[in-house]
């Protein structure tokens, strides 16, 4: 079985015990993770070294999930980066990946809060297999 562990994983959300506690469980995992507590932030570090993989909350106060995402994809040298969303929003059009927007294309997957911790392994590691191309900071 293919390891995953020190893969990076930048976490982003506007709640900072959200953030604290993926980052313990996701370090307990072996990731290797970093966190922002803002879209901006958050846009500074992804361009700065990228992560192997982004969790990104949907609704945050300024730059919200949505827009950090468009950001991305609009950047050639960032474009495949790997996104899972993690969201509280029963807006069906947000989560429906055959959504407005692209979002199908826009995002690899997501997942609701509250989060089922071991669905969120599972989805990692699918999108890991999935994505065998490294993101990190010698790849840009």
């Amino acid at each position: 079985m293919v390891s995953f562990k020190h893969r990076r994983i930048l976490v982003v959300d506007d709640v900072e015990d959200n953030l604290f506690l993926l980052q313990t469980f996701l370090e307990t995992e072996g990731y290797d993770v970093d966190t922002a507590c803002d879209g901006d932030l958050a846009l500074g570090y992804i361009r700065a070294s990228p992560p192997d993989l982004l969790l990104l909350d949907v609704m945050m106060p300024g730059m919200n999930g949505i827009e950090l995402m468009q950001c991305i994809r609009h950047n050639d040298k960032l474009s495949s980066l790997p996104i899972l969303f993690i969201t509280a929003c029963d807006d069906e059009r947000i989560v429906d990946l055959d959504g407005v927007d692209g979002l199908k294309i826009a995002i690899t997957d997501f997942i609701r809060k509250p989060i089922n911790f071991d669905l969120l392994l599972a989805k990692i590691s699918k999108i890991f297999s999935e994505n065998q191309v490294h993101h990190g900071p010698n790849q840009v």
